[in-house]
């Protein structure tokens, strides 16, 4: 199960993200909203989320999302984009305009099967850690309200990539339980360019209007 760990670890880091400017919450989200208070912050460092949820025991299994038991991730595909299937990302739902060769601007939503006890609600508040962490990150807003009746984490702002470009995202995080008590992470991250996101905001907002998760009673 150490591969586990360390899939989840890749597919976190893979979409860890910040936030820059202040029109950027007004184009991706419903309305204008206040962050939702956090938890109390401490001088501490922020903690990797895989790393925090290994101290607990727990590892992760990559599912495909049409692989999951008693769960259901809805993700619509705006028109003029496609999934596509990059083998770099295995068991990731990979979104991006048709044809494009550029890496930007996508969507991606991984799931994970969860195995170890722990408490959800109190994990939950540690999921946007690796967003934090992204070099030069800067929050633009965070939520830690439930999500379609789960757990979940929010943050949107931008970051700086390796190459030094400015992007913008939102990330969010969801750990739906089934009736029999099995727990999943599903995550959901939507990224544009900075110098993008006004003539993108369409459809990625699309997304995260139509993105949701389900599960079977």
């Amino acid at each position: 199960m150490r591969a586990g760990v360390a899939a989840l670890a890749a597919a976190l880091l893979v979409s860890a993200c910040g936030a820059e400017t202040p029109d950027y919450q007004s184009i991706w989200t419903d309305s204008p909203t206040v962050a939702t208070p956090t938890p109390e912050t401490s001088t501490e460092q922020p903690v990797p989320f895989y790393e925090y949820l290994e101290t607990l025991g727990v590892t992760g299994e990559p599912r495909p999302l049409d692989a999951l038991d008693d769960v259901t991730v809805t993700l619509p595909v705006p028109a003029g984009w496609a999934v596509v299937d990059d083998p770099e990302l295995r068991d990731v739902r990979l979104i991006r305009p048709a044809g494009a060769a550029d890496h930007y601007p996508n969507v991606m939503v991984m799931a994970f099967r969860l195995w170890g006890n722990f408490d959800v609600g109190e994990a939950i508040t540690r999921a946007n850690a690796d967003a934090t962490m992204a070099k030069n990150f800067t929050k633009l807003g965070e939520s830690f309200d439930d999500f379609d009746g789960f757990p979940s984490a929010m943050i949107e702002g931008s970051y700086d990539a390796p190459d030094g470009t400015r992007v913008h995202t939102y990330n969010r995080v969801v750990i739906p339980v089934t009736a029999g008590f099995d727990r999943y992470l599903i995550q959901f991250t939507a990224s544009t360019l900075a110098n993008q996101a006004v003539a993108q905001s369409d459809p990625i907002e699309e997304t995260i209007k139509g993105f949701g998760v389900t599960v079977a009673r």
